[in-house]
């Protein structure tokens, strides 16, 4: 489905660039990502001569029929502290890129073990976000799949909003919504869901508790589908019944927030900018403070992955990156207000891909 020679092409491009002769590939996205191959254990090792797919027994089948374009190449227990020269006589070369924000510093050490019995003199090459930055420019089949994620979760959303009400527990609500989110077509949930109320609603990651809900307070719902292995992920914040005029205050405040940013946001600039264009708002409103968190991040094989849309966001931003806008306020001991939408990167701006309401009565 993918064009995965072209992702193969891109690697060996920066591999040139960086002066390696093969990237080890060791992160289950990654690995996914440059080959289709979705196995929980495995390496490819990709170099200008050979693209190998290093796995066990449980994968002889699996692996060649989902990764067509690899040499399949059964690994044994015990490597690749053994079974490496083959391989390395195969691949090629003396510097192998890993991905050192991945590899534990005990696989390291096998490797380097491996690498000294199979005799040739080869340098393991730490390499940072090489395959993540790859990923983060996505092409029109990667988009189209995020669309129907985020299809699932706007839906999922629709019908929840019709079941709230008092005294439901937030545990209730999660599950509730996460049947929804698989009925609505999901293959999982992107991450665990997030129902916080009252004063639970001060806690960005809260998750769920047994407190039940109650009339006139905040109710952060931040919840997400994975389709096709590709995630989505939203927030948005309620009130059953008429709502305290700090909710009208801050629920607008973050709605104002949010809504600048998807409008100021365009390719070619910083993705902190983004964070700023919202940051600013909220600040001057007295609150910045009690905006702890950056404004968002990428998503796509992971539910968080490049760019970071926060203060220390320097990638440029490029059309067809997927991030999201998420703005909020956190009051301790009254609650808070956050709103999410993912958003694809045009070359006029934003488009957001969320269709569910952000009316905040319920």
């Amino acid at each position: 489905m993918f064009d995965i020679p072209a992702r193969i092409r891109r690697v060996r491009d920066e591999l040139d660039k960086q002066q390696l002769d093969a990237l080890l590939v060791s992160q289950p996205e990654n690995r996914r990502y440059l080959s289709g191959f979705t196995g929980s254990a495995g390496y490819l090792l990709i170099s200008s001569r050979a693209a190998l797919l290093l796995s066990d027994f449980r994968y002889m089948t699996q692996g060649p029929e989902q990764a067509p374009d690899y040499e399949f190449v059964r690994i044994e227990r015990g490597f690749p502290k053994q079974g490496l020269r083959a391989i390395l006589e195969r691949a090629g070369g003396s510097r192998i890129g890993f991905e050192a924000e991945h590899m534990t510093v005990a696989g390291q050490a096998a490797w380097l073990e491996g690498l000294q019995a199979a005799g040739p003199s080869v340098d393991l090459v730490p390499t940072e976000q090489l395959v993540e930055r790859l990923r983060a420019v996505k092409d029109e089949q990667e988009l189209a799949i995020i669309a129907e994620a985020v299809r699932v979760v706007d839906d999922a959303w629709a019908k929840l909003r019709e079941s709230i009400k008092p005294g439901l527990t937030e545990r209730q609500v999660a599950w509730r919504l996460e049947q929804l989110i698989r009925e609505e077509g999901a293959e999982a949930l992107s991450f665990p869901t997030i129902i916080a109320s009252g004063p639970n609603a001060a806690k960005p990651h809260h998750g769920i508790s047994e407190r039940e809900i109650r009339s006139g307070e905040p109710i952060v719902c931040d919840f997400g589908a994975k389709y096709q292995g590709y995630c989505s992920d939203i927030t948005r914040t309620v009130c059953i019944g008429p709502p305290d005029g700090r909710f009208e205050e801050i629920y607008a405040l973050v709605l104002d927030a949010q809504t600048t940013a998807e409008q100021r946001i365009v390719p070619g600039i910083e993705a902190r900018r983004g964070d700023e264009y919202a940051r600013q708002v909220i600040a001057s409103a007295g609150y910045g403070e009690q905006f702890g968190h950056g404004l968002g991040h990428g998503v796509g094989l992971e539910v968080h992955e490049a760019p970071t849309m926060g203060p220390s966001g320097t990638l440029t931003l490029e059309p067809s990156m997927t991030v999201t806008v998420e703005p909020g306020v956190y009051l301790p001991e009254w609650g808070g207000v956050r709103i999410e939408d993912i958003c694809f990167v045009r070359q006029n701006g934003l488009e957001v891909v969320n269709k569910a309401t952000k009316d905040p009565r319920i």
